[in-house]
């Protein structure tokens, strides 16, 4: 049901006592139109929502045309992933702070991760002394085919094969995990920066009481 004008508006007013929402706006033609319902007429146009008593309950805005609607939609898509974001990074630097709550216990974690890579490097840089003793004692048989390569038996070919191959793979081992250590320290760098902010937000400084020290003279 659509009426017209301020009698319309006190109409329904009156008369719907138990009403929830009674509807009202003023249309193109410049119409107060009411109605139980939102008012189609006024679908381009702001409309209010208002209690059995008269009072503003809300107001509900023009309908967005589709490409309104999903712009609309866009905005709320991306300031739904920004709080996610801020609510993902509150997570993260909450968990942070509990694993590393001082300085101390941060660099422990340092030390030990560098420790662990330097075993690997050691182990590998002593397989490459072995390779290389090895090396050295093939190439002292390789000694007795040097006026003629052509008589060097396969096996020793083979041996020596191996063990240039191995000595490759030990080498581009360190090689990756030295690059591992510089990864490792630039971690921790990057979360010792984070922590620096949030060690100092959950400990700041406490302000000096009085204006200064004295001296009491006796």
């Amino acid at each position: 049901m659509l009426t017209s004008g301020l009698a319309g508006l006190a109409f329904f007013l009156g008369s719907a006592a138990e009403a929830h929402e009674i509807y009202s706006c003023v249309d193109a033609k410049g119409r107060t139109l009411t109605a139980d319902r939102p008012i189609a007429e006024c679908t381009d146009r702001t409309q209010r929502a208002l209690s059995p008593s008269g009072t503003v309950k809300r107001q509900i805005g023009p309908s967005l045309t589709a490409h309104e609607e999903a712009a609309q939609h866009e905005k709320d898509r991306r300031a739904a992933e920004q709080r996610a974001r801020q609510a993902e990074d509150r997570r993260r630097d909450k968990a942070l702070l509990l694993r590393y709550p001082t300085l101390a216990v941060h660099d422990r974690e340092r030390a030990a991760a560098l420790l662990q890579i330097d075993e690997v490097i050691k182990a590998s840089s002593k397989r490459q002394g072995e390779l290389g003793n090895q090396r050295k004692s093939l190439g002292g048989e390789l000694e007795f085919y040097v006026k003629d390569p052509s008589r060097v038996p396969a096996s020793l070919k083979r041996r020596l094969e191996e063990n240039d191959g191995s000595a490759a793979v030990q080498q581009r081992l360190i090689a990756d995990q030295e690059q591992e250590k510089k990864r490792v320290n630039q971690r921790f760098d990057e979360e010792l920066a984070k922590l620096r902010q949030l060690w100092a937000l959950a400990n700041p400084p406490t302000p000096a009481v009085g204006g200064g020290s004295r001296t009491v003279r006796n």
